[in-house]
């Protein structure tokens, strides 16, 4: 753990210093871009711990940098491919990737032309696409931008209409899938724990009736509630990192996001009338709690996966 805490400390420090730093500059400067890419690309080889710490502090800030779907979901299905050229351009920064899983949409392949439509992706220059149980790679016809609820998080629809793909290999999309929901997981982790620091920053300076408003009954357990959730969220997106699997990554799907939207939910409670502003930054993160909680489906679809191996079919 003693690299994933040095990492923390590093990438908290950065965000703080150079809040609009892009993601070039975090690749050049933090190496976060190829975090996981294998050495021999390029990359620090580094594992799901440490990709954990980096994605629960780019989830304090609110970080619209591409580091789930490119630098963690991306370079995982690439690894499982082998596809060293892919993995040595992530690495460098210059260029980002997103990933289409299956069930993301309709794509068809025919022969080596990709057509289809995916309503909803993560945005990202390369597109990597689970297809007939293999990965490829296409050049869109069509990308259409969002305007979303939460402007940090971007989501694109694509377009294919035989389109040319190139083959990539293999290899299990649903570790893919279940890496990505535990570097989410990390990053709500870190969401929360920000919208808690806020509300009790907020309880210690607001007074009402001569007192700090953190000083009444109410308060206290409001906020002794959302510590309780923060600090299991923590947990939970730890223990996914450190045994990343189909069990893991649906606990903490699933408790991870229902964490983040309470204390978001709460922080706005305890600031009052200020927490529902424009101006202050408590909505944003209640707008990322609400968006997350679809990213990968909802707390319900994580059970249910889980109730599978509980329960049986």
């Amino acid at each position: 753990m003693a690299l994933a805490d040095d990492l923390r400390a590093a990438v908290r420090d950065h965000l703080a210093d150079r809040p609009g730093a892009s993601w070039q500059e975090c690749a050049r400067e933090l190496g976060l871009a190829g975090l996981m890419v294998p050495e021999r690309y390029g990359g620090a080889g580094c594992g799901p711990l440490e990709m954990a710490a980096v994605a629960e502090e780019l989830g304090r800030v609110l970080s619209p940098h591409p580091f789930l779907q490119s630098a963690v979901m991306a370079v995982a299905a690439l690894r499982e491919c082998e596809a060293g050229d892919e993995l040595a351009a992530l690495a460098e920064g210059g260029t980002s990737a997103t990933v289409v899983l299956p069930g993301d949409g309709d794509l068809r392949l025919d022969g080596d032309l990709l057509t289809g439509e995916v309503p909803y992706a993560l945005a990202g220059d390369l597109v990597l696409a689970y297809v007939d149980g293999l990965l490829v790679t296409a050049e869109p016809a069509e990308r259409e931008t969002y305007v979303t609820m939460d402007e940090s998080r971007p989501l694109r629809r694509l377009r294919f209409e035989r389109t040319p793909a190139r083959r990539l290999g293999g290899g299990s999309w649903a570790r893919v899938r279940d890496l990505g929901i535990t570097a989410l997981a990390a990053e709500q982790a870190g969401g929360a724990a920000r919208c808690l620091e806020m509300a009790v920053e907020h309880a210690g300076r607001r007074h009402q009736f001569g007192r700090p408003i953190g000083s009444f009954q109410a308060i206290k357990h409001k906020l002794a509630d959302v510590l309780l959730l923060v600090e299991s969220a923590r947990s939970a997106a730890l223990g996914a990192a450190a045994d990343v699997g189909e069990v893991s990554a649906a606990i903490a799907g699933s408790y991870c996001t229902e964490a983040y939207l309470t204390a978001a939910g709460e922080n706005i409670q305890v600031h009052g009338g200020i927490g529902i502003t424009w101006e202050h930054p408590a909505h944003r993160y209640f707008k990322r709690a609400t968006s997350d909680a679809q990213l990968f489906g909802p707390p319900q679809a994580h059970r249910a996966r889980l109730g599978v191996h509980v329960f049986g079919d």
